[in-house]
């Protein structure tokens, strides 16, 4: 047997080892499908396993962040509102004061005036009336915007006198004397105050406003 192994040819002998050389190969590819299903495998894992697992590290330190935020607002009336596990603090807004300006009736106070003149007269009936001081300032600025206190004050339209009623007539109801006497004029226009506005501060506001009573 010795002999017949020393005898074999170079061409038997590289037969025989080409012959294992495709085994080999044979194996190889028989295995490659294995380990490329099982390369596969592992490259979804990974893509599956370390973005949740990036996710959840982001979501703990979002969690750990929002746990540290604390937003405290001393002596102040508070509202919670939870957004997204933030609380927001919001102030109460205090009500709105408006303040109402009320355009004052009221006018200059005036002295004692002259005896015997147009002013004393109306003095004298305010005072007689249950009315202040205050009324009568009203009625001095009043007539003095539309006569200056003029018995004879007579205006194109018609209107006349202290009072300037319009017509001038209208004033006979206080006396046939009306075209000439302040007391018959300034008695009708107290008369006519009295009974539309109320009293003559009444009636100078409604002049101020309108620019006549």
């Amino acid at each position: 047997m010795g002999r017949r192994a020393q005898n074999l040819s170079p061409q038997v002998a590289s037969r025989g080892a080409g012959v294992a050389a495709r085994g080999q190969h044979l194996r190889a590819r028989r295995l490659l499908p294995v380990l490329s299903f099982l390369a596969a495998a592992g490259l979804v894992l990974v893509l599956t396993i370390a973005p949740n697992q990036v996710q959840n590290s982001f979501a703990d330190a979002r969690a750990a962040e929002r746990k540290v935020q604390t937003l405290a607002i001393a002596g102040v009336t508070t509202e919670a509102v939870v957004r997204d596990n933030y609380k927001v603090t919001e102030k109460k807004k205090d009500p709105v004061v408006v303040a109402s300006v009320v355009r004052s009736a009221g006018a200059p106070a005036v002295g004692t005036p002259d005896p015997g003149s147009a002013q004393a007269i109306g003095h004298d009936m305010v005072i007689a009336r249950g009315w202040g001081e205050d009324q009568f300032a009203c009625l001095v600025a009043l007539f003095n915007r539309e006569s200056h206190w003029n018995v004879y004050a007579a205006n194109p339209s018609g209107a006349y006198g202290i009072p300037q009623a319009l017509p001038g007539s209208k004033m006979a109801s206080a006396g046939a004397d009306w075209a000439t006497n302040p007391a018959t004029q300034i008695t009708w226009g107290l008369n006519y105050i009295s009974g539309r506005y109320g009293t003559p501060c009444d009636a100078w506001g409604h002049s101020q406003s309108a620019g006549w009573y």
